[in-house]
């Protein structure tokens, strides 16, 4: 039997990973099956066998490729390595625009496969501790809400911001508040019709950063 060259290995899993990330974009992450996939790119049922051990193996490789392909943690990393440069409130602001322009640019896309995830996880918190529990990269808003963390609390050592609430409630709040933003935005993209139609990344994003700027009492410093 001729050896198989890893390139050859290389492009067949991305070939999966595409399918399912195409078919994730098209219907719920957890109603996608192997079946599916195996339609999806016309290899037999054994071809994929040989590459991945199952569905859960497949999602975990396509979160790690989404993470990968819509990294936001050098723009994170831009911004707050600046903070010496900008006030509390324009490095809140700079974050909410850029998580704004990342939504609307994505938000049928990576936005809409990491709600559905988010979901998975409610429903079936086993197999979705199994999927994430391989990747040890660490995903964008975790990287976020971990260096605005950091940054807040250095800014309260040094007296730049008085916060009415501890900083980690805060930080808790945004992300909260960012799983939010992006629930409601995909439920009015899919469904215009609805109550939610009208919910737009930018708007939502731009009060989030007046909020949060009330929060650490920012505004009165600058």
């Amino acid at each position: 039997m001729p050896r198989v060259s890893e390139e050859y290995i290389s492009n067949r899993r991305r070939e999966i990973i595409t399918a399912a990330h195409n078919l994730c974009l098209r219907k719920p992450v957890s109603m996608v099956t192997m079946t599916d996939i195996i339609k999806e790119t016309g290899m037999a049922q054994g071809g994929i066998y040989r590459y991945f051990e199952d569905i859960d193996d497949i999602f975990r490789a396509m979160i790690l490729d989404m993470r990968e392909s819509y990294s936001i943690i050098d723009q994170t990393d831009e911004i707050l390595s600046n903070d010496a440069d900008l006030t509390v409130g324009q490095t809140t602001d700079r974050i909410c625009n850029m998580l704004a322009d990342r939504m609307e640019e994505q938000l049928m896309d990576i936005q809409k496969i990491n709600f559905d995830l988010s979901v998975m996880a409610v429903n079936e918190p086993e197999r979705t501790a199994k999927i994430l529990g391989g990747i040890k990269s660490e995903g964008n808003l975790e990287h976020l809400t971990n260096l605005t963390g950091q940054m807040l609390g250095k800014a309260c050592a040094e007296g730049k911001i008085h916060p009415v609430m501890p900083i980690e409630d805060i930080v808790r709040f945004f992300a909260a508040s960012y799983s939010g933003i992006q629930m409601n935005c995909i439920i009015g993209a899919c469904y215009r019709t609805s109550p939610m139609g009208g919910f737009k990344p930018r708007p939502l994003f731009n009060t989030l950063a007046q909020t949060i700027k009330l929060l650490l009492n920012a505004e009165a410093l600058e």
